[in-house]
């Protein structure tokens, strides 16, 4: 997107004066520096262009100014946040559902793992070594270990690994929080999650699924096996999903679901200042922020109704281009003589061609380079010898890859797949 139409804005139809006008204008040239998130060109970091639609909603909302927190404070848009947390829930086979939104999904996270040291002070939480670094913060913050599980080549969770930690936690009598990932930040990796699901009724194990970037897929057409662990998301004990990245909303809004509404007793407070007008349950009473901004509320709410959660949709069809995106990337690297991981959502991990780590990571930190000097934005990532499929001579403990986040519908494109490997 251009920028520059936010100097062309006729800042004084906001009844602003001079000197506040003369601020806006300085702050539209400051926002000028920018990478150009909105085009087709930028398939670098995890930035989806949110729905004007979703912006317009917010907007909107702002000029009324609600706070979600408790009725007294958002009536209207707490209503909407309920419809959305319930349709949600329904995506996620979540009936009856217990959720709220959040500023993103380090606070969802944090929640979930709240709620399952709640239920089990003893809890241990496993997590893919390639999920988000939030879970290993978050332990960290509650006081309950943690431990990073291996990833096999493909990036999902050991299960071999899984099976040996969950043994040696029964046999000292405690039990673990299996943290499964649908769409890992790094390569968008699913974990086996049917497979973990089995797993965790074998010991007793707590089942919470990050979703946070991959969850609307669940809508879309995935590949390479992974459907039947995104149709599993029904048996979790509850999940995060951001309608911040694949929900075409701005940021930040993230969002906690919990398949058992009764964990809701965990949230008991009193504040009776803040409760006055209403004896109903309200968002206040089962969310651990306090402020929080019920024109995100508005934003989802209103893109669900312009597009609802349905499969083969209009919305899945969005997502579908993504994936069809990724694996014509994918495809036309190899054409192109390159290494390419195959995307299991949409997201291409690839290499330049060579055999030896040290050389590919210079070259892959050039092409990086130069594809940026040519307008296309992409992004690095490292990866570890068993992350790994290549046959290539590691002289260095990682190699330097090429990541591309492919989460537009104009990046289903040949000529775009051409000029990001030419």
């Amino acid at each position: 997107m251009d920028w520059t139409f936010l100097k062309t804005l006729k800042f004084e139809e906001l009844n602003l004066d001079k000197e506040d006008q003369d601020i806006l204008h300085s702050l539209a040239e400051r926002l000028q520096d920018n990478y150009p998130y909105h085009a087709q060109h930028y398939a670098g970091q995890m930035i989806k262009p949110p729905h004007p639609l979703a912006q317009a909603a917010q907007w909107m909302a702002s000029f009324v100014n609600p706070n979600n927190h408790a009725l007294d404070g958002g009536r209207a848009t707490s209503a909407l946040e309920l419809e959305v947390i319930s349709q949600l829930g329904q995506m996620m086979g979540f009936t009856p559902v217990l959720g709220h939104l959040t500023a993103g999904g380090t606070m969802a996270n944090l929640e979930a793992l709240w709620i399952s040291r709640k239920i089990d002070a003893n809890t241990t939480v496993l997590a893919n070594e390639l999920a988000h670094y939030t879970h290993s913060r978050m332990t960290e913050v509650l006081g309950i270990p943690f431990k990073a599980m291996p990833a096999d080549a493909e990036g999902r969770m050991c299960l071999s690994d899984l099976k040996l930690v969950l043994t040696a936690l029964k046999s000292k009598g405690q039990r673990a929080t299996i943290v499964a990932t649908l769409g890992t930040t790094g390569t968008g990796s699913i974990d086996p999650l049917e497979d973990i699901i089995d797993l965790a009724k074998q010991f007793d194990a707590r089942i919470h699924v990050d979703a946070a970037y991959g969850g609307y897929f669940k809508l879309a057409d995935v590949q390479h096996g992974s459907k039947r662990h995104f149709e599993a998301v029904q048996y979790a004990d509850s999940i995060v999903i951001d309608p911040h990245k694949h929900g075409l909303q701005p940021y930040g809004c993230g969002a906690v679901l919990f398949k058992d509404p009764t964990v809701g007793r965990f949230y008991k407070h009193d504040s009776p200042y803040t409760y006055f007008t209403s004896t109903d349950l309200h968002l206040g009473e089962i969310t651990l922020e306090c402020s929080r901004s019920g024109a995100a509320a508005a934003g989802v709410w209103a893109t669900l109704k312009k597009f609802p959660l349905v499969p083969r949709g209009v919305f899945a069809k969005r997502l579908n281009h993504s994936l069809q995106a990724a694996n014509g990337l994918h495809r036309q690297a190899l054409d192109f003589g390159y290494h390419s991981l195959p995307p299991a959502l949409d997201i291409c991990v690839f290499s330049t061609p060579g055999k030896k780590a040290s050389l590919l990571s210079a070259q892959n930190r050039d092409f990086f380079e130069r594809k940026a000097a040519e307008g296309i934005h992409l992004a690095l990532l490292k990866l570890k010898p068993s992350q790994c499929p290549w046959a290539i001579e590691w002289d260095i403990e990682e190699l330097v890859v090429i990541r591309s986040v492919l989460m537009k519908p104009e990046h289903n494109d040949p000529h775009f797949w051409k000029a990001v490997l030419g």
